[in-house]
Parts: structure tokens; sequence; C-alpha cells
């Protein structure tokens, strides 16, 4: 990861908007930013027909959230949000293929999906995450989202130690009801692995946590990408209204 001084990061932070993809050129530039840090990086196995763009059936159906440095012109950060109704579509929202969702089927029509999240390495440190949010926040606003799910990931090269230990502070803290709890298809095996490595949360995963999110169950292994995913599931009623006043502006940032 690229160290920057505190001047170079709120140069670079304050020439960064939000914005929604609008075309599929910037569906693609969203896309390509992900094969760089999912496979590029993080050396997952993407299943996509093009080299260099993560491409998957969902993304035709997704809005693609993204923040851009207007300096460079390039695309640093993107989510990509499912809602119920092109679920559907899809037969069954991302999540439904690591997990089974059986407890969550009355929430079903209420939900929207946050998935595919990323930042580029040199933009790490700063206001990234806190313009997504923003624009999040908008999306709830104007499509009236009862609950946010997503699986959060954790990286697995230390063979899943680092991910065991993570779960069980999460579960410890943060636990959904039992009547949401979910099942992991291809569960992570936490009865063999050291739950007691030193291991901080990932900072996207704080920031749901922060604004309310439940884990709803044990992690799964996601082989494709080599990480234990996480369902976590957010009722906007309840947000955390200390962290959604941070978030939930009037608008967010556009270009």
């Amino acid at each position: 990861m690229l160290n920057l001084d505190n001047k170079t990061q709120e140069a670079r932070q304050s020439r960064l908007v939000f914005q929604y993809a609008r075309t599929p050129y910037e569906v693609r530039e969203a896309q390509k930013l992900r094969w760089r840090v999912f496979a590029d990086e993080m050396g997952a196995h993407l299943d996509s027909p093009e080299p260099g763009v993560d491409l998957d059936r969902f993304d035709h159906l997704c809005d693609h959230l993204m923040v851009r440095d207007t300096r460079s012109n390039e695309v640093v950060g993107t989510y990509r949000i499912l809602n119920a109704q092109k679920a559907e579509l899809a037969g069954g929202f991302y999540s439904d293929s690591e997990f089974d969702l059986s407890r969550l089927e009355n929430l079903r029509p209420h939900i929207m999906e946050m998935g595919r999240a990323c930042v580029h390495p040199e933009y790490r440190k700063g206001a990234i995450v806190v313009l997504l949010w923003s624009g999040l926040a908008d999306y709830i606003k104007a499509h009236n989202v009862q609950y946010l799910m997503g699986c959060a990931s954790i990286s697995m090269a230390d063979g899943g130690h680092a991910a065991a230990s993570i779960y069980h502070q999460l579960n410890s803290f943060h636990p959904s009801p039992p009547e949401w709890r979910v099942f992991p298809r291809c569960p992570l095996p936490l009865e063999h692995l050291d739950a007691s490595v030193n291991a901080e949360v990932p900072a996207l995963i704080k920031a749901y946590l922060r604004v309310g999110a439940y884990v709803c169950g044990a992690p799964a292994w996601d082989p494709q990408f080599n990480t234990a995913d996480c369902l976590l599931l957010l009722p906007t009623a309840n947000m955390d209204h200390r962290y959604s006043r941070h978030f939930m502006k009037e608008s967010a940032p556009t270009l």
C-alpha cells in the first residue's frame, strides 16, 4: 500500500466525488477496478468471460456506485446494489449462493443487497468509504429500503485463523436475533482454526457495525475469492443515530 503524507491525502480527498454509473462504459470502469483489486491484488479466480473485467450474471441487474478522482478521471472505489425486484429476475440474491437464507424469507421483498465493494490500493486512507456510504444513504432514502444485506469478506491469506478470530469477535458483540440466522453452504471449519490470533476487523465491516448491522451466523468459505464471508444484515430503521447523522445526508455529492 502506498504511504502518503497528510497533505497529499488531504489534496486527494478534496478531488474525490461520488456518482452512479450511468452508462455501460462507466459500469465497465467499476468492473476493471474490481478485477485489479480482487484478481490482481487478492489472487481471486474470477469466473469472467473477459480477462481484466470482473463481470458476472448479476451486474446487468445492479446499480453501481462509484467514487471518482476528478483529476485523473479514474474510478477509485465502487459498490454494487441489487434490489429485491431485480434479485427475483436473477433467481435470488448473490448471498443465496453462499448461505441458506430461509429464515430471512419474510424479509426478502424489503432487502437491498450490497456487494463487490473495493477501493483502489492507493486510496485506502481517507474519505472513500464515507463517500460511498453517503451515496448509499441517498439510495436508501430514495427507494425506502428497510434492510441492507451483504457478504462481508475477510482474507484467508493465513489459512483462515484471522477470519476465525474476527468472526468470534463479531459474533460476541453483534449477533443477530435467532430468527435471522443464516447457514453457510460451505462452512469455514472454525473448529480447526486458531481463533485466539490477534486480528483487526476490516474497516468496511466496522462501518456496517457502527450503523447497527448484525452478524447473521457463521462464515462461509468462498473458494473463488479465498475469503471467509459473513452475512451482515442492517435494519435501516435501527441505524445508530450517532453515525447515521454522519452518513445519511440530504444528498450525496454527484458529478
